[in-house]
C-alpha cells in the first residue's frame, strides 16, 4: 500500500512517528494509501528550516517572487487533470467539479503573480523642513495554513502564493483525509523555482495542529474549517501573540421572491446544495422562500429533481454527484436527516437508503430535501455539510431578511429575483459577508477577497485577494531627515515637524 510523506526543506520526508492515518477511496469505502501523522518535533523541525529559508527569501525582489509564481501557474495548468484525478480519488467529488477546484484555486496564483503592484509603499515629500515620510510593506515570517478536507487543493492555493509571494516562508496542515494534492502542489512549488524550505507540507491530526498553534517562531496562521475549531484556532493563536484569520462553517440562504424565474432557480438550487455533495462552506443548504404558491412550485420542481439525481464514482461520466468523504461523516448527515424528521420537518425525498448498485461499500448517500422547516429545528440552525437542502416558507420579504439576519453565520447568501428594487435593498440591509443576486454561490474573484461575517469568520482579515497582502504583511513607516550640517540644539517637545 502506497504511504505517502511530509515535505520538508525541499525533498520527501517519510516521518519517524510510526504513526499513520488511513486514507480513503469514497467511492469503494477501501484504504487506498496511508499519510504520515507527525509529532510536534516534526513540525519544528519544518519551522526551522522555513525559518532558515526566511531571510534569502523575504529579501528577493517581489518581482523574482512574482515569477515563481508564474511558473506554479503554468505547471498548475500543466497538471490540472492529475490534481483533479486525486481529488476525485481521495475525496470523491465529480470530475468536472475536481477541475472547477483547481481553476478557482488557479485564479489566486494568478492574482499573487501581479502582486508586487500591490506591494508597494507610499511616499510624502517635505512632510516638515527637509523630511521625508514614507511607509512599505514587509513580511511577517514563517506562516501557517490548516486546510479542510472539501477542498484539498483550491484552499491551500488560496493561501500558498499569496503568503510566499508577500516573502513569506509557509508551512501547510492539509487534512488527512485527503493530502494528496498538497503533495503534488509541493513538487510544483519546487520546480517553479521556489528554493528550498520556503514551502513545506507536514501531515497530522490534533498534535500538529497544536504545535502549529504553540510554536513561538510561526508568525501567523490561516484556517478554514468549522466554527468550532475556527474558535479555537482564534483564541489560541491569538493568546500567543498570532496573527490569525480563521474561517468558520456556514449555513447558506438563498431567498426566492415571488417573481424569481423558476427554472433558472431551481437549477441554480440544484447545484449549488447538491454539487459536491453539500460538501461546501458556500453551498445553499436553506432556501427561504416568500409565499405558499411559490414554495409549492419549488418543491414540485425539486423533488423530481432530485430523485433523479446522477450519484456516481466522481470518475464516471455524466456523474452528478459523488460520496461523502469518510463513512463517519456519512454517519453524521444521515442522523441529520433522522432528526429532521423526529423534528417535525417534512421529508420530501430521503436519500439515507441509497447504495451505489456497482460499489455497495462506498460511501454514498442520495439527496435530500425537506419541506416546512422552521427555526427552531437543529436542521436549520446548525451545519449538516451533506446534500440535504431545507426549505422554509415565510409570508413575506422583510420576514425573510430578519431571519437571514438572525442566523449566527454570515458566509454567503442569495437573492433571486426579477425586482431590481428588491436586490438592491437586500445587498444593502443583508447581515452576511458575501451576496449573490441570481447567483447561488456567490464566492469572490480572486482579485476580491472570501470572508463571511458573524460565527463564519474570526480574525480582521478576510482571505486571498487585496485582504492577503495585508494579512501577510506588516507596513513599517519611516521618517527621514539628512543633516546639510544645519544644527539648532537639541529639542525636547514632541516632535512638530511642520
Amino acid at each position: 500500500m502506497e504511504k505517502l510523506t511530509h515535505f520538508i526543506g525541499g525533498k520527501k520526508y517519510a516521518g519517524a512517528s510510526g504513526r499513520y492515518g488511513d486514507v480513503y477511496d469514497p467511492a469503494t469505502g477501501q484504504v487506498q494509501k496511508q499519510v504520515p501523522l507527525a509529532t510536534a518535533g516534526e513540525l519544528d523541525f519544518a519551522v526551522k528550516m522555513a525559518a532558515a529559508a526566511f531571510p534569502a527569501w523575504a529579501a528577493m525582489p517581489a518581482l523574482r517572487r512574482a515569477r515563481c509564481m508564474s511558473r506554479l501557474k503554468n505547471l498548475l495548468e500543466e497538471h490540472k487533470e492529475e490534481l483533479a484525478g486525486l481529488l476525485t480519488s481521495e475525496h470523491g467529488k465529480v470530475r468536472d467539479d475536481a477541475l472547477g477546484e483547481v481553476t478557482r484555486g488557479l485564479e489566486v496564483v494568478e492574482f499573487a503573480c501581479g502582486a508586487p503592484q500591490l506591494l508597494k509603499g507610499e511616499f510624502s515629500d517635505n512632510v516638515g523642513t527637509g523630511v521625508d515620510a514614507y511607509s512599505f510593506r514587509q513580511p511577517l515570517g514563517v506562516v501557517a495554513g490548516i486546510t479542510p478536507f472539501n477542498f484539498p487543493a483550491m484552499v491551500p492555493l488560496w493561501m500558498i502564493p499569496m503568503a510566499l509571494v508577500c516573502g513569506n516562508t509557509f508551512v501547510l496542515k492539509p487534512s488527512e483525509r485527503d493530502p494528496g494534492a498538497s503533495m503534488l502542489m509541493a513538487d510544483l512549488v519546487r520546480r517553479a523555482g521556489v528554493p528550498d524550505g520556503v514551502f513545506n507540507v507536514v501531515h497530522g491530526d490534533r498534535e500538529v495542529v497544536d504545535a502549529i498553534l504553540a510554536h513561538e517562531d510561526i508568525k501567523a496562521i490561516s484556517f478554514v474549517g468549522s466554527t468550532p475549531i475556527a474558535k479555537k484556532i482564534f483564541a489560541v493563536g491569538c493568546a500567543n501573540g498570532k496573527r490569525v484569520q480563521a474561517l468558520g462553517g456556514a449555513k447558506n440562504h438563498m431567498l426566492v421572491m415571488p417573481d424569481a424565474p423558476l427554472e433558472a432557480t431551481l437549477d441554480a438550487l440544484m447545484g449549488s446544495a447538491y454539487g459536491s455533495a453539500g460538501e461546501r462552506c458556500m453551498a445553499i443548504s436553506v432556501a427561504v422562500v416568500v409565499g405558499d404558491e411559490t414554495a409549492d412550485a419549488l418543491i414540485a420542481g425539486l423533488k423530481p429533481r432530485v430523485q433523479a439525481l446522477s450519484i456516481q464514482p466522481g470518475n464516471v461520466e455524466g456523474a452528478e454527484m459523488g460520496p461523502l468523504i469518510t463513512a463517519e461523516h456519512h454517519a453524521r448527515v444521515s442522523g441529520y436527516v433522522d432528526l429532521g424528521v423526529e423534528e417535525g420537518a417534512d421529508l420530501v425525498v430521503d436519500g439515507r437508503a441509497f447504495k451505489h448498485v456497482d460499489e455497495p461499500a462506498g460511501f454514498f448517500i442520495g439527496g435530500c430535501l425537506f419541506d416546512n422547516v422552521t427555526t427552531r429545528m437543529r436542521i436549520y440552525q446548525e451545519e449538516i455539510f451533506g446534500p440535504v437542502l431545507c426549505v422554509v416558507r415565510v409570508n413575506t420579504y422583510d420576514e425573510a431578511v430578519d431571519l437571514i439576519n438572525a442566523h449566527v453565520y454570515g458566509n454567503g447568501v442569495s437573492i433571486f429575483t426579477r425586482d431590481g428594487d428588491a436586490a438592491r435593498n437586500f445587498v444593502q440591509q443583508i447581515q452576511v459577508g458575501m451576496v449573490g443576486v441570481n447567483i447561488p454561490i456567490p464566492v469572490p474573484m480572486a482579485f476580491h477577497s472570501f470572508g463571511g461575517w458573524k460565527q463564519s469568520l474570526f480574525g480582521d482579515h478576510h482571505i486571498y485577494g487585496p485582504e492577503g497582502i495585508r494579512f501577510y504583511t506588516r507596513v513599517k513607516a519611516v521618517t527621514q531627515r539628512w543633516h546639510t550640517g544645519i544644527r539648532k540644539g537639541a529639542d525636547f517637545h514632541f516632535p512638530q515637524l511642520g
